[in-house]
């Protein structure tokens, strides 16, 4: 068991989505371009698949998050083994900069859609993987399931994505008992209410199945995720699925949901097995240095 911080993670996002959609937004974003992040590598649309690796890897954020802070790590940690790598921002609201996967979530799936296309155009590659954090690992699937996507994308690997929703620790149960706080919810900040357990959304993402044949899936989880809860709830059911586990491959692991998806290099030596399984190596507590 984590700490209070368990508790204090959602409420905090909570407040901070009640301050970005009424806080008065600055006049100019400041937030980095594709331009800068192509000076480290990658969102460098010259690149060319190897025969490696041969199909463009298309990272994902969060919510709350934007198409450069959520890969700091991993885009390094991807473009160093061979990889072209992409990021995409998505699901922004009018006067809100930096932070981004606030608007609807088939509405971001629509932009996922758009990102994938003038990727695969750059790149002359058929179809490329996909690699996302929270909603961004859940939110592809709607791109998968009713926007074609399958036919352009061979794998999808979800970073604790929020495949069936989420409780918040049981915090969106309380909902009800706050006037006007659903209606707050669908109103400013869409991508949140849609990713609520029992959300229409999530009911249509979800029925008839969790996937899409010809795509491979893979979801890394980890036991201390205090904001898609429960944990098991990121799985995925289906076939051409693995779901991980970050402490069956290290015990002494406490990553926690923003961390797997930011700084863990144990999820993202997972990553890299997943992209490329025939020469996956086993990951264990020294993947860390890897």
């Amino acid at each position: 068991m984590l700490p209070w911080k368990r508790w204090l993670r959602p409420l905090a996002a909570l407040a901070l989505t009640a301050a970005a959609v009424l806080t008065p937004a600055a006049t100019a974003s400041a937030a980095p371009t594709a331009q800068a992040t192509a000076s480290s590598g990658w969102n460098d649309y010259s690149c060319k698949p190897s025969a490696a690796h041969p199909r463009p890897v298309v990272l994902v954020h969060g919510t709350f998050a934007n198409s450069v802070d959520n890969w700091l790590v991993l885009a390094p940690y991807l473009v160093n083994r061979g990889y072209c790598v992409f990021s995409l921002d998505y699901g922004q609201l009018p006067g809100v900069p930096l932070i981004h996967g606030l608007g609807p979530i088939d509405k971001s799936a629509e932009q996922l859609r758009d990102f994938v296309d003038k990727v695969l155009a750059a790149t002359g590659a058929p179809q490329a993987d996909l690699v996302g954090h929270s909603q961004g690992g859940m939110m592809p699937r709607h791109y998968l399931k009713f926007l074609g996507g399958a036919d352009k994308v061979n794998a999808l690997v979800g970073i604790a994505p929020d495949n069936h929703g989420t409780t918040l620790l049981g915090l969106t149960k309380l909902l009800p008992h706050f006037p006007g706080a659903e209606k707050f919810l669908n109103d400013k900040t869409p991508a949140l209410a849609d990713q609520i357990a029992g959300s229409p959304f999530l009911t249509r993402l979800n029925e008839g199945g969790d996937t899409v044949p010809g795509v491979q899936y893979t979801v890394i989880a980890t036991r201390y995720d205090q904001v898609v809860t429960p944990y098991r709830s990121q799985y995925l059911d289906g076939p051409n699925v693995r779901n991980v586990l970050v402490q069956d491959l290290c015990p002494v692991n406490i990553s926690e949901h923003v961390a797997i998806g930011t700084i863990d290099r144990i999820a993202f030596h997972e990553v890299a097995n997943a992209l490329d399984p025939a020469h996956a190596t086993p990951t264990n507590c020294g993947s860390v240095v890897n």
